[in-house]
């Protein structure tokens, strides 16, 4: 019989003499606030910086891959099916950028058994060269309300939009989170913003609100402004730096890039994909898959 606590060990172990990554997640809590776009964009100004960049990607449609021109033919879940090598399943889309597609694995997490979660573990641990920032691209459309993979991670950063749907249901999202998950600790960027004021005050509502009901603490991750280069450029397949590179929008991912990779860690953070992964697995353990698939 293998012994999944010795393999689980070994593949942990693996992780931690590889170098930390920064593991950040973007959710939204509405369609239309230009999410995907603004993670693949996130990620070619990291890459600009040369930094390797993972995005893990939880969409089965108009996803980063897809802004990108790739079509995404295969999932980690057939990877952990021993269907796929996991060469197979990730992309290259870009210098310094590769697309993991996860969207049928992460609806998955909660049935996973043992063996499912070594070769998961071991998938993750095999990616080279080593990721310096995963960016994780999340579904609207989870069984859970919420990925997984968001709990897990050290940063959530909740994508807002400057109309009241955008922010009434961005609110929305952390109340639930925080109330059902016990998240305490959001990031709000504001994407498509007339001004930097209008989006500090976005982010400074909201914040007042959550903290006067106790939900969640909230930070002010930045703005992308409404920029009709940023449009020309997705409509290309390429990020706006690479065509416009002086841009207001180019230059407002660039400023969030800079920012993002020297945001302070929790105080319970122990860092990397290590712990992204053992708190993952640890997730799953706590996940009733009866009463989600019901």
């Amino acid at each position: 019989m293998a012994d999944f606590r010795g393999d689980q060990a070994a593949g942990l172990r693996r992780l931690l003499q590889r170098p930390q990554s920064r593991i950040v997640t973007f959710s939204a809590g509405s369609m239309g606030v230009g999410k995907s776009v603004l993670v693949a964009n996130l990620a070619a100004a990291l890459a600009g910086q040369g930094r390797e960049v993972l995005v893990v990607d939880e969409n089965i449609e108009h996803g980063v891959a897809t802004f990108y021109g790739a079509f995404a033919a295969y999932d980690l879940q057939q990877v952990i099916d021993r269907e796929r090598s996991l060469a197979e399943v990730i992309l290259s889309v870009a210098p310094g950028i590769r697309v993991l597609p996860a969207a049928r694995v992460v609806k998955q997490l909660a049935r996973l058994n043992a063996v499912e979660q070594r070769i998961l573990l071991d998938c993750l641990g095999e990616i080279r060269p080593a990721a310096d920032v995963v960016l994780v691209d999340t579904s609207l459309d989870h069984p859970l309300g919420f990925s997984p993979l968001g709990l897990a991670a050290q940063d959530t950063v909740i994508v807002v939009s400057p109309n009241s749907r955008s922010i009434t249901e961005a609110y929305a999202l952390i109340k639930k989170v925080s109330l059902g998950y016990a998240r305490r600790h959001f990031r709000i960027l504001v994407n498509k913003a007339r001004a930097a004021v209008d989006a500090q005050a976005i982010h400074d509502n909201i914040a007042q609100v959550t903290s006067s009901r106790r939900l969640a603490r909230l930070d002010y991750a930045g703005c992308v402004p409404f920029d009709e280069h940023l449009q020309q450029a997705s409509r290309l397949c390429q990020p706006v730096a690479s065509l416009f590179p002086n841009s207001p929008a180019a230059k407002a991912y660039q400023t969030v890039a800079n920012e993002l990779l020297n945001w302070p860690a929790a105080e319970d953070d122990f860092g990397g994909l290590e712990h992204f992964v053992q708190q993952l697995l640890h997730l799953c353990h706590r996940i009733d898959p009866v009463a989600i698939y019901a």
